[in-house]
């Protein structure tokens, strides 16, 4: 498989399983009360996510 440039937009797949608890509307919702973009918490949430992992032994 070819290198892949990494880009500075990427979408999300939200597995039908997960549809049911509403991500995108609570986002949304989360984001107007917060006042930024859905893209923010997105942004915001993966990179907790990622710290939180790399700080994990092993």
């Amino acid at each position: 498989m070819a290198n892949k440039e990494l880009m500075d937009k990427m979408s999300i797949y939200i597995p039908q399983s997960k549809i049911g608890r509403k991500p995108v509307e609570r986002l949304m919702a989360l984001g107007k009360k917060m006042d930024r973009s859905v893209n923010y918490l997105v942004v915001e949430a993966i990179l907790q996510y990622v710290d939180r992992e790399e700080k994990k032994p092993g």
